[in-house]
């Protein structure tokens, strides 16, 4: 396809700064492949060996670095928080054990990073944003898989922010921020405060939301809700294996929907009211589950972890599985 736009075009390109049959390449601290775009490893390992900051310019070199890759890291900001701190005016610099887990944390996610996607013109996105007390955070999607990470610090003003404006600042956030994705794009945006569905339709607007209106507008988007506990959108969704998981908590909020649309009638007998629900869920991960007690050395694990002698980073979740770093460990059974 490059050759023939050339050829339509009129232009040339010199053999010898061409390369053919790549599976990859290098471009900008970055890997291209047709999996989609991750970490130059050389970076990576730059980051691995980097050694704990010593003052205020070496915690801002290697702030410097991590900030490239930010949109491979989840509440990136978050994360940095403690580091960031140090590096403000009038702030003695004082490496606490904040700040050695906030080191330690972001060297790992760089390490893990996931392969983000690249986006194709003309299928729908889907944006989650989301605000708390400490910044804003969000997750650009596309067919199920993510194309960026975004996050930041709330300034000082923003902090005394209602609820409700912190939310539409969060949406704002990455409406600006991916707007190169976005303009001229159908695409859907959740957040998990429910009033802002109503927010084109309020007749009292602060001076504030007119003037964020004004940028919502430019764009052709659907807002909708979906509840906090929804909101499980992390790097193990640019993995297939876990989009479909992800998948059904995310969509959770269109069962509601669907279910009163029925207008359900509930009794209420001796035994008290009864709800019931379901749960739609894949049987692969009961079967690692399962696994696991076939396997020695997992099942060691286990014995240790009981009696409280495992190594920090392994522990039993409430499921009954091994996770090691929050992730379920995969027995060695074909």
């Amino acid at each position: 396809m490059a050759l023939q736009t050339l050829r339509e075009n009129q232009l040339y390109a010199k053999l010898e700064k061409c390369d053919f049959w790549l599976q990859e390449i290098q471009f900008l601290g970055h890997m291209v492949s047709q999996e989609g775009i991750s970490v130059d490893p050389t970076k990576v390992e730059a980051v691995t060996k980097w050694e704990r900051p010593k003052n205020v310019f070496e915690v801002r070199s290697f702030l410097g670095l991590a900030g490239y890759y930010k949109r491979f890291v989840e509440n990136f900001s978050r994360i940095a928080c403690p580091m960031t701190r140090l590096t403000r005016k009038g702030v003695n610099f004082d490496w606490n054990d904040r700040c050695e887990e906030s080191f330690q944390q972001l060297k790992r996610r760089l390490t893990t990073a996931p392969v983000l996607i690249t986006p194709i013109s003309g299928e729908r996105y889907t944006v989650y944003c989301d605000a708390s007390k400490n910044g804003l955070g969000c997750v650009l999607m596309q067919r199920g898989r993510v194309v960026a990470y975004a996050s930041r610090q709330l300034k000082n003003h923003e902090q005394n922010y209602p609820t409700h404006d912190l939310e539409l600042a969060a949406i704002v956030f990455a409406l600006k921020l991916w707007r190169h994705y976005l303009y001229g794009e159908n695409f859907e945006v959740f957040s998990d405060h429910k009033s802002l569905k109503y927010i084109f339709s309020q007749k009292d607007l602060n001076a504030r939301q007119r003037r964020w209106l004004e940028t919502l507008e430019d764009f052709h988007f659907t807002l909708q809700y979906h509840p906090g506990k929804a909101n499980v959108v992390a790097d193990a969704l640019s993995r297939k294996a876990q989009c479909v998981l992800s998948g059904l908590v995310v969509y959770e909020w269109k069962m509601y929907d669907y279910i009163s649309e029925f207008n359900p009638c509930f009794d209420v007998h001796d035994s008290g009211a009864c709800f019931c629900t379901l749960v739609a869920q894949p049987t692969i991960l009961q079967k690692v589950i399962e696994a696991q007690r076939k396997d020695k050395k997992l099942e060691c694990m286990r014995s240790q972890i009981m009696a409280g002698d495992a190594v920090e980073g392994w522990n039993i979740h409430s499921n009954g599985g091994i996770h090691f770093l929050n992730k379920l460990c995969v027995p060695n059974d074909a």
